[in-house]
């Protein structure tokens, strides 16, 4: 059999196959016989003409569709051969694209239709001859708007070009709805005499395509919107811009490689970072995460979006949630999604790149970016183009300022590459101005809760894979409760510019450096974000139950006085809320606890002389996490609660000057709101507050007296005054360390590492095992305020010097703590000089295995 013979019988065969499951709907008119397209053309000697269907996209399945309805319509069928006058093509169908992602920089020389390039030749050879091109469209799906199917959503039509794979799953969906139009017939010699009129510098064959793929694109656009889909649109310019095609001719000198081969790791690059945003894929969440939402959890309350809606009118707006979950992505672009605004782009670590979940992401506007690029010029170069690009359309943009996910509860410390990448790109092109939206995100059940126990108790993190996410959602039936997301006060980029003498900095190149006064306001707004996300703390029945029963020694309490801690907790945050924004439970004590009970959280022991509510078995290091998103807002009470339970009696003036030292640890800590001067109005208020509610007394002289020993009011007072201990032991067990190696005999970064060390120690001998007491990031943020506050210095060789000002902070100590824990503390941070190298060269070889383990993972 001849080639041609077989190829007629494939045709045939899979035209046949076709026919079974598809059944086009053809809108608008059909064309019943060739007419030109113009009067002019009328007008000229009469011609010969053909018929030649035009599609966009390179598809056989598609040219089998339009070759089924010509013939079924009595039409010039599709892929019966294009005869005209001499020549011969083997159909009458003629694909506009041939996409290549690999070549977007140097299409290859078939870039433009071969048959287009062969049939302007004959007609150029041959002027009594003419072909009418007839555009045709062709969808497969209903509107995104329209369909209910999950699965159908994934696949129906969209800008994008649909891989093999999708166009075949397309045709199982939607082959009865598939639709099909034919448009108005344009003469090719037409086009070719206007393109040598007008465009006499450009082949005939650029202006046809153009000219052809812009009227396509119309009709597409008035079935499925405008094209928003960055990979088509985005990917071009990028690699095209001045400063990415800098960087690649600098990477082809740097690495000794060709043009080509730099081109196509810039290509590389872009293929890994840019969202591929689809309406289909925002539908298809939003049906998802409806019922997950009411299946997880029992709701998702919301609290001042009316900001955020008053904001998207004049500016470019930045979300920056807190990072508690990976459930995060998904919920506040649910959120904004159901209120009737843009969906953000979202940055999104490359650790969440893996197959079928990438795409899901990347079609809910997600783009990737890798954890570190430094050293990397061309990689930083193709991002910061990216990002600029994003910004450049006023395209709203959503990435976590923490960097990763807590695994504590507390926010981390911000990581600012990306905030200071926003910045940069602001300052090249300020199309609007940028305002930043902190974002509180509050769970009262976590998906990664025990894998957030084991990573703090020292297990290896855990590399996300597919295996990882099915086994999380297996805990799917375990995990209740509601979440809750409150918009916080938003952060103007171009106040803080101005705050620092900023404002008027104009960036011209991506690889600018920026001036010292742009990274002085990167760091304030990236501390402003954080304390604004406290700001908007939303203070749940967990989170209440979690601060208080962790409290208690054996984490238990009698249910009556449960319930009034609870209500004393509650009236505080009520009747002096930490902010404006913050939100509190509306439930009393005793639903709180039945709330408590029916999440598993705590159980109900029975007993004849009253019930005792206990934290459920295993749950209590869990519920730290909890305990720790609410802290901020109780640590200055708590403080107050502490230094007066434990002298007994304090003036004011004293517990003024304690806090006032205390207060710079905390406030790194815990981004705490307060600046030095509204201390002592805040302190004055917490105090007389305290005094109100009886849990401490004032005698005639304003001192502050502690409730007497075992009564209720003092059992209320030493639950209160528990939650900020820890960080107290952990400040003074440091200060205990250094004091103890001397001045000039320990680095800052031993002091990290061996403090980690003694408080994983600590938090097994002498308490429950807490992870978040020996969170290395705490330890490191003491440090660094030790510093700043000139309590200790640094020397050439890097070891830590101090003076008497630092012993004397030491000494203050026995103020703030027992003497049994003063005593422990002392105890475990001694030890010779030969034990503290065994340890440091322990801690060493761990480490080493770990980043082995990683590597080879």
């Amino acid at each position: 059999m001849s080639k041609s013979g077989f190829g007629q019988m494939y045709r045939r065969l899979s035209s046949k196959l076709l026919d079974l499951v598809v059944t086009p709907h053809v809108l608008g008119e059909v064309p019943t016989e060739p007419v030109s397209a113009t009067t002019e053309t009328e007008a000229k000697t009469e011609r010969q003409k053909v018929v030649c269907y035009v599609l966009q996209n390179h598809s056989r399945s598609n040219a089998l569709v339009v070759d089924g309805e010509t013939r079924r319509l009595n039409l010039k069928p599709a892929l019966d051969p294009l005869v005209i006058g001499t020549h011969e093509e083997k159909a009458s169908v003629l694909f506009l694209q041939h996409n290549d992602e690999n070549n977007l920089l140097n299409p290859p020389p078939h870039a433009f239709p071969p048959r287009l390039i062969k049939l302007i030749e004959v007609l150029q050879a041959n002027p009594e001859l003419d072909i009418e091109l007839v555009p045709v469209t062709v969808l497969w799906g209903r509107s995104p708007d329209k369909e209910d199917s999950w699965f159908k959503l994934l696949f129906s039509d969209t800008w994008a070009t649909p891989s093999t794979v999708k166009q075949l799953v397309n045709i199982g969906l939607h082959g009865r709805q598939s639709y099909l139009e034919f448009h108005e017939p344009q003469s090719l010699r037409d086009l070719v005499e206007y393109a040598q009129k007008h465009y006499p510098n450009l082949s005939p064959a650029t202006y046809i395509v153009s000219t052809l793929n812009d009227y396509l694109d119309r009709q597409r656009e008035v079935v499925l919107g405008p094209d928003l889909s960055d990979r088509r649109n985005v990917m071009q310019s990028v690699l095209k811009s001045r400063d990415v095609q800098e960087a690649i001719r600098r990477e082809s000198i740097r690495g000794k490689i060709s043009m080509l081969e730099a081109e196509r790791r810039a290509i590389g690059y872009v293929n890994e970072i840019v969202s591929d945003y689809s309406h289909s894929a925002v539908r298809f969440a939003d049906l998802a995460l409806t019922r997950l939402w009411t299946q997880l959890y029992d709701g998702v309350e919301v609290h001042n979006f009316s900001t955020v809606r008053e904001l998207a009118k004049d500016y470019e707006i930045v979300y920056t949630p807190c990072h508690r979950s990976h459930i995060d992505y998904l919920l506040l672009s649910y959120v904004i999604y159901k209120r009737g605004l843009m969906v953000p782009y979202i940055a999104a670590g490359d650790n969440l790149n893996l197959p079928f979940v990438g795409q899901l992401l990347r079609g809910g506007g997600a783009f990737f970016i890798r954890r570190s690029f430094r050293g990397n010029g061309l990689y930083t170069s193709v991002f910061k183009e990216y990002l600029y690009s994003i910004l450049s359309r006023n395209t709203p943009l959503e990435y976590f300022i923490e960097g990763g996910r807590s695994r504590t509860g507390r926010l981390l410390p911000p990581k600012t590459g990306m905030l200071a990448m926003t910045v940069h790109s602001h300052l090249r092109g300020r199309a609007k101005p940028i305002v930043f939206v902190p974002t509180y995100i509050g769970y009262e059940r976590l998906m990664e809760g025990s894998t957030y126990v084991g990573e703090m108790q020292g297990k290896p993190k855990e590399a996300e894979s597919i295996f990882g996410i099915l086994k999380t959602l297996r805990k799917i039936e375990r995990i209740f409760g509601k979440v809750h997301v409150n918009f916080g006060e938003p952060v103007f980029l171009d106040d803080l510019l101005k705050q620092h003498n900023a404002e008027n900095v104009y960036i011209e190149k991506n690889d600018d450096p920026v001036p010292p006064a742009v990274s002085e306001a990167v760091n304030s707004s990236a501390n402003a974000i954080l304390e604004n996300i406290n700001r908007a703390v939303v203070i749940n029945p967990v989170s209440l139950l979690s601060i208080i029963l962790l409290a208690t020694p054996k984490h238990t309490l009698d249910e009556e006085i449960c319930i009034k801690q609870l209500e004393a907790y509650r009236n505080l945050a009520s009747n002096f809320p930490y902010d404006q924004r913050t939100e509190v439970t509306p439930l009393s004590g005793k639903e709180i606890i039945a709330y408590g009970l029916k999440l598993k959280l705590i159980k109900r022991v029975q007993h004849a002389l009253g019930d005792i509510i206990a934290i459920e078995d295993n749950q209590a290091v869990l519920l730290t996490y909890f305990r720790n998103n609410i802290l901020h807002a109780f640590v200055l009470p708590s403080l107050i609660a502490s230094l007066v339970e434990h002298n007994g009696k304090i003036s004011r003036a004293d517990l003024s000057n304690v806090i006032y030292t205390l207060y710079p640890f905390l406030k790194a800590e815990l981004f705490l709101k307060w600046k030095s001067s509204e201390l002592k109005e805040q302190i004055e208020q917490y105090a007389d507050a305290l005094v109100q509610s009886n849990l401490i007394q004032q005698d005639d002289e304003g001192n502050l007296i502690s409730s007497a020993p075992n009564t209720e009011e003092h059992n209320q007072l030493v639950v209160l005054a528990t939650p900020v201990k820890q960080s107290l032991e952990r400040y003074y067990m440091t200060l205990a360390l250094i004091t103890q190696r001397g001045s000039g005999n320990i680095s800052a970064k031993q002091v990290e590492e061996l403090s980690h060390l003694l408080g994983q120690r600590l938090s097994v001998l002498y308490e429950f095992n807490s992870p978040e007491f020996f969170d290395k990031a705490l330890f490191q943020s003491f440090i660094k305020v030790l510093t700043q506050q000139n309590y200790i210095r640094t020397n050439d060789q890097g070891q830590i010097e101090f003076d008497d000002n630092f012993r004397q902070m030491a000494a203050g100590a026995q103020l703030v703590l027992d003497e049994v824990t003063l005593q422990m503390l002392q105890h475990i941070t001694t030890f010779t000089d030969e034990e503290l190298k065994e340890a440091l060269e322990a801690m060493a070889s761990q480490q080493a295995k770990r980043r082995l383990k990683r590597k080879k993972a």
